[in-house]
């Protein structure tokens, strides 16, 4: 248990290590499979569509094919969760 939390914390430093979208595309291909990566990029685009507040899970759905399960917890995430990560990025790409 203890290793696997070394792993993560060693992930977690090496993913701040990345410098530009080019560094990172390249980690991530390296990294993850192809489907992890749509998976990360799909609950993205929800988080980005569910923070706009227009939108139903349904219509969710329909626009970016994400299953109902994940368009739920991705609103789980952004709204009760207390890691606050999905908000502190969006705080940060929407102040430019």
């Amino acid at each position: 248990m203890e290793q696997n939390k070394n792993a993560i914390q060693e992930l977690y430093q090496a993913l701040l290590l990345v410098k530009n979208t080019q560094e990172m595309e390249a980690f991530l291909k390296d990294l993850c499979t192809p489907a992890e990566i749509r998976a990360l990029a799909e609950r993205w685009r929800v988080c980005k569509i569910l923070n706009e507040e227009k939108l139903s899970y349904r219509e969710i759905n329909k626009e970016t094919g994400a299953s109902l399960a994940t368009i739920g917890r991705v609103a789980r995430f952004l709204k009760d969760e207390p890691y606050n990560g999905y908000r502190l990025i969006l705080k940060r790409i929407y102040k430019k």
